[in-house]
């Protein structure tokens, strides 16, 4: 070992010495919070976004800011389970893109829950089984997840968080020969949104040959079981069932994401950079919806998103799901939404939480 290279190690242990001590002093830190707030609320998003935004802000690198985030993410996990234990519900099993928005959201020093179906996530938060629940509500490629939108027009819980999650499919096997496979095993939206490289790399495989399963994880547990058989999934389903990755990222659109919302029961507070989901319904009659969309020009607010979806209690009736930049605090958006009170037959505030 050169001398040059001692030295650096040496300073390297310095710093992670010091390291040490600060984590664990921050950890001190949390749990006298913890002492302090007793039986309040132990999870703040606004105050956690502050904070990733924060060392974002000040990262002078060369970390990446996502990795500090990361980082920073599970620093904040292990001093808030110090405080206090957390469940987080999310749609099963292990190793589904819903465990890893969690994850990405709450960190690792979680209790999670795998759920069934998006109904059984609700219901986990609704009964107190889990203090939060983590569910898709809509893809950059194949649209809205409609039964979450339903179970938010009907749910008394509030949105307090999203989770932007980059989507990358992998296509694996138990054995890395694709000319033994003859058959795939994945969730509809998966095939879907890997149909062109399907038809390209395996044109041989007849779509017949490929079976829907309820979740990616579960098609990686069936194809661990069948040397003829692969499975589109993520790489996390594919480290959890012991299965060797034939092909990596084979989605159609590089940049194909699933936003996932975060359900509990708390009222979050602005966090300087937030979004606002909302529901509502239009009378039926000429320019009803311009006339309800008129209040959010008025006082400048920017609608991100705008989702129709039947009602459910009515012939040709529809609600429509809207995004909006800002919290409902801030006094532009308070005005605009008491005036859209008065002028929606139907109006619900599903929660403001900060944005990704």
């Amino acid at each position: 070992m050169t001398e040059q290279l001692k030295q650096l190690r040496d300073e390297i242990d310095k710093i992670d010495g010091e390291i040490l001590k600060l984590v664990n002093k921050r950890a001190e830190y949390a749990q006298q919070i913890g002492i302090i707030k007793k039986s309040d609320t132990i999870y703040r998003p606004e105050r956690e976004a502050q904070i990733l935004s924060r060392v974002r802000q000040d990262n002078p690198g060369p970390l990446e800011d996502t990795r500090i985030a990361q980082l920073f993410t599970e620093i904040m996990s292990v001093c808030r389970a110090l405080e206090k234990s957390m469940t987080v519900a999310f749609l099963g099993p292990q190793g589904t893109f819903s465990e890893e928005a969690a994850i990405k959201r709450f960190g690792n020093a979680i209790t999670t829950l795998p759920c069934d179906s998006i109904d059984a996530v609700f219901r986990s938060v609704e009964s107190d089984n889990a203090g939060y629940g983590v569910v898709p509500v809509e893809n950059s490629t194949e649209g809205a997840v409609g039964r979450t939108l339903d179970l938010l027009l009907q749910t008394s819980l509030t949105v307090c968080g999203e989770i932007q999650l980059p989507v990358h499919q992998s296509l694996m096997a138990s054995q890395p020969d694709l000319t033994k496979i003859d058959k795939i095993f994945s969730h509809p939206q998966s095939f879907a949104q890997c149909h062109h490289w399907l038809q390209t790399n395996l044109s041989g495989i007849s779509s017949t040959a490929y079976i829907n399963t309820s979740s990616n994880a579960d098609a990686a547990r069936l194809a661990a079981r069948d040397e003829h058989a692969a499975a589109i999934a993520s790489k996390r389903a594919a480290d959890l069932y012991g299965l060797a990755i034939c092909a990596e990222n084979i989605e159609d659109d590089s940049k194909n994401t699933t936003r996932f919302l975060v359900l509990g029961t708390q009222e979050v507070e602005p966090s300087g950079k937030d979004k606002t989901s909302l529901v509502m319904s239009a009378g039926n009659y000429a320019g009803a919806i311009h006339k309800l969309l008129t209040p959010f020009s008025e006082h400048n607010v920017s609608m991100s998103r705008l989702e129709s979806r039947p009602s459910r209690t009515s012939l040709w009736q529809y609600v429509f799901f809207v995004d909006i930049e800002g919290h409902q605090k801030d006094k532009n958006i308070s005005r605009a939404l008491e005036e859209l009170t008065k002028k929606a037959t139907f109006l619900k505030i599903l929660g403001s939480y900060p944005a990704t």
